[in-house]
C-alpha cells in the first residue's frame, strides 16, 4: 500500500470519528483571514498583480515538495486529461481572474469591506450547487447558513470611521473596489463548484490544488513577460518585508488554505463548507487586534458570537 493510499485510509478513519469537511472549512477560514492581512500589505508595497504571481510561485515550490513528501512524486502525472481541463478552468476563475481581483479590491476598499462582499460566496454556492450536483440544504440548514451570513454581514458593515481626512481608502474607487470584490466571489465559488467535479472517484485534493496552482502560475508568468513586467516582479522580492508577507501569506493561502478548501468540500457539502469559510471577517476581529491594536466594539463581539453560533447549526445538523 502506498503512502498516499495509507494517507487517505487516515483520513477516511479520521472522518468517521470527526467532522472532517466541516473542521478544514474552519481552519481554511482561519488560513484565509491571515492571508488577507499579509496579501494587503504586500500589495500596497509591491502591487496587486505581483503579489498573486509571486507567492503561487512559492505556493508551487511548497506544495511540490509536500505533495514528494505524501505520495513520493513532485507532481501528479498521471492526472488524467478531462481532470486537467476541469482544474484549469477552476484555476482560471479562481486564481487568475478571482483572486487577481481580490487583491485589487483589498488595495481599493481594504480587507473589511472586500470580505463583506465576499460574503455572497456561499450563497451562489448553494444555487451553483443545487444547479450541478442536486444538493439541497434542509430547514435548519438554512437557517445556520443564513444565521451566519446576517452576522457576517453586521459586523464588518459597521462604520469604524467617518471622518473623511483619516480614511484610508480613496472614495472614488469605491465602486470599482466593489464590482472587484464581486468578480472575486463570482470566480471562488466557480472554483469550489467546479473543482468538486475533479474531485471523484477519490482523487487527491492536494494532487487538484497542486494541478490548479501550476496552471495559474504558467499562465500569469507568460502574461507577464508578454506584458514586459517579468524581471520587475522579481526584483520586488529585494524588498525584504513584501517578500515577508508575500512567502508568508503564500504559506498560508495558496499552500494550506486551497488545499483545507479542496479537503473541505470533498467530505461535506459545498454550500456548508463556503458558509464556514465565509467567517474570516469575524477572524479578523482578534487578527486586527494583534497586528494594529484595533479596538473591537460590542457590536463586532455579539455579531462575532452570533455567527459561530450559525456555525455550530451547521455542524450539529450535518452531523
Amino acid at each position: 500500500m502506498t503512502r498516499w493510499r495509507l494517507f487517505q485510509v487516515g483520513l477516511l478513519v479520521c472522518s468517521r470519528a470527526m467532522y472532517i469537511g466541516e473542521l478544514a472549512a474552519l481552519a481554511t477560514a482561519v488560513l484565509w483571514a491571515i492571508t488577507s492581512l499579509f496579501f494587503t500589505i504586500a500589495s500596497r508595497l509591491i502591487g496587486a498583480g505581483s503579489v498573486n504571481r509571486l507567492r503561487l510561485g512559492l505556493a508551487m515550490v511548497m506544495i511540490a515538495l509536500f505533495h514528494w513528501l505524501v505520495t513520493g512524486s513532485l507532481f501528479p502525472f498521471a492526472t488524467e486529461t478531462w481532470r486537467w481541463g476541469i482544474l484549469s478552468i477552476s484555476s482560471v476563475a479562481g486564481l487568475v481572474i478571482g483572486d487577481g481581483a481580490l487583491f485589487l479590491a483589498f488595495v481599493y476598499i481594504g480587507p473589511r469591506l472586500t470580505l463583506l462582499v465576499m460574503t455572497v460566496v456561499p450563497m451562489f454556492s448553494a444555487v451553483f450547487s443545487w444547479f450541478c450536483f442536486g444538493e439541497t440544504l434542509g430547514m435548519l440548514e438554512q437557517v445556520g447558513v443564513l444565521v451566519t451570513l446576517v452576522a457576517i454581514g453586521w459586523v464588518v458593515s459597521e462604520k469604524r470611521n467617518t471622518d473623511a481626512a483619516t480614511q484610508l481608502y480613496p472614495p472614488e474607487k469605491y465602486t470599482i473596489g466593489i464590482v472587484l470584490a464581486l468578480i472575486g466571489a463570482l470566480g471562488q465559488t466557480v472554483n469550489l463548484v467546479v473543482t468538486k467535479y475533479a474531485l471523484v472517484d477519490g482523487y487527491s485534493a492536494l494532487s487538484a490544488t497542486e494541478v490548479r496552482i501550476f496552471v495559474a502560475l504558467v499562465l500569469l508568468w507568460v502574461l507577464a513577460g508578454c506584458q514586459g513586467h517579468l524581471v520587475r516582479s522579481i526584483k520586488q522580492m529585494r524588498n525584504p518585508r513584501a517578500a515577508l508577507f508575500v512567502m508568508a501569506g503564500a504559506i498560508a493561502g495558496p499552500f494550506l488554505g486551497i488545499w483545507f478548501s479542496y479537503v473541505a468540500i470533498q467530505n461535506t457539502r459545498v454550500g456548508i463548507a463556503a458558509t464556514i469559510m465565509a467567517t474570516p471577517p469575524l477572524l479578523l476581529i482578534p487578527l486586527s487586534a494583534l497586528f494594529f491594536n484595533e479596538k473591537t466594539s460590542l457590536r463586532g463581539w455579539l455579531g462575532t458570537l452570533i455567527a459561530f453560533m450559525g456555525v455550530a447549526v451547521l455542524l450539529w445538523e450535518s452531523s
